[in-house]
């Protein structure tokens, strides 16, 4: 059975369970391709990074990052569980909105904000805006000035730390589109700016070197960095930074190969981090926040596809096809992102041959899982995706004029629809006749 995969999940019957309840159920009730998280998963990891917190007695937030998973129902379950968030569009906002998040524990993040967007963080007073740049920073002042209003920021900055991971992963080295660069200066121009500014009420500093990072070094080496630009900063400015933000990345476990920390266990030392050099420079030990997705969804997820047709070509491997592919999750074929997959009916089944998963999008490209053992399968069969709770349904498309999967939430033996599936309606519902 796949180590993934605990006797716990499994039903009596044999099947694949996932909050309690039966994958194949799920299937067949709500069709497929289909979303499922297991909502006490989520939950879990939350409580998890909380308590490393709690026990080294600092502040902090946990601010769930969501463009790894955006839907109102998620929210919900952020904010049940004391966690802040961080939204980068517009969209994400107005969900956390209509989820009715609390304000105050929102940070708007982004690199090329627009005005508008700007515009409704004010409006709806946001609890911070990482600003991104110098346009931003000129923009949000009119902003402000034009509503009479005051707002909370914090800067990113690039640290100049590339993390050991993919190459459209890596956000902390200096060629990066995020953020002031460090060595040119450009963050202490930035800061002098901000300082000058009355409405802006500068809180601290914040980067982000990656994602999916199996390493503590990099972010003991960001933590590092940041603690040493503010004590600079407060010899030079007079100014203390309140907050340091170290960003997200925590990588996972997606395949058998893969040997990630617990996730927690990079909050350890980000923390052990900031308080050295806390004691060094007799500095006050700041509020360390965190801005985990990956690492609080992934896991969670699950995508389940229906089998069905099937290519045998001698002396190559077979090709199994599902009901969905790269518009329900892109990462295969963007990332080269790799995952394991089972049986639902059956996770234990012994594996009898090595197979890839392909989609049904007109694409070569376009497949699941390049190497997969499994027991053999027949049209109908459900599979079962692992870890896919991060950035599938957020990067999903329509590609091929395809609706959107449905989502559901599984809790304590319940399921419960949190997405509803794009009918044929919905993807011309904003077309119109030419005249």
């Amino acid at each position: 059975m796949n180590s993934q995969i605990r006797e716990n999940q499994i039903s009596q019957n044999g099947h694949l369970i996932i909050g309690g309840v039966d994958s194949v159920e799920l299937a067949h009730q709500y069709g497929t391709p289909l979303v499922v998280y297991d909502v006490e998963k989520i939950r879990q990891q939350i409580r998890a990074f909380k308590q490393i917190f709690e026990e080294e007695n600092v502040d902090y937030a946990i601010s769930y990052a969501s463009k790894a998973f955006s839907a109102i129902a998620m929210y919900q379950v952020a904010n049940e569980e004391g966690a802040y968030t961080d939204v980068v569009s517009a969209g994400e906002l107005y969900t956390a909105l209509k989820a009715n998040f609390p304000m105050k524990k929102v940070s708007f993040h982004g690199n090329n904000k627009s005005r508008k967007e700007l515009e409704m963080a004010v409006e709806n007073r946001v609890g911070k805006i990482i600003i991104d740049n110098f346009h931003e920073i000129d923009l949000l002042s009119e902003i402000l000035k034009e509503k009479n209003s005051e707002i909370d920021v914090m800067l990113r900055i690039t640290p100049g730390i590339s993390a050991h991971t993919h190459e459209y992963d890596q956000t902390g080295q200096v060629d990066s589109k995020f953020g002031f660069d460090l060595e040119s200066g450009q963050a202490e121009e930035a800061l002098q700016k901000v300082l000058k500014n009355s409405r802006m009420h500068m809180l601290g500093i914040h980067a982000h070197i990656g994602s999916q990072i199996f390493e503590l070094n990099g972010f003991q080496m960001a933590a590092e960095k940041l603690m040493e630009i503010a004590n600079d900063w407060r010899e030079k400015y007079n100014y203390t930074a309140k907050i340091i933000n170290v960003g997200g990345g925590f990588g996972i476990k997606y395949v058998q190969s893969d040997h990630p920390l617990k996730p927690e266990e990079f909050v350890k030392a980000i923390v052990k981090t900031i308080k050295e050099k806390a004691q060094e420079f007799d500095f006050p030990i700041p509020e360390i926040d965190i801005e985990p997705g990956r690492s609080i969804v992934g896991p969670a997820g699950y995508n389940l596809y229906t089998v069905g047709s099937r290519k045998d070509v001698q002396g190559l491997k077979p090709y199994v096809m599902v009901d969905g592919g790269m518009g329900d999750n892109i990462r295969p074929a963007l990332y080269q992102a790799k995952y394991e997959t089972v049986l639902a009916s059956d996770p234990r089944a012994k594996a009898t041959e090595t197979v890839r998963i392909a989609g049904k999008y007109c694409e070569s490209g376009d497949i699941l899982v390049e190497n997969q053992a499994l027991p053999s399968t027949k049209p109908g069969d459900i599979l079962a995706m692992l870890d896919t709770g991060a950035y599938g349904y957020s990067m999903a498309s329509n590609y091929n004029r395809n609706p959107r999967s449905a989502v559901v939430f599984a809790e304590n033996g319940r399921a419960s629809l949190v997405i509803k599936r794009e009918t044929l309606d919905n993807l011309i519902s904003l077309d119109r006749f030419y005249e």
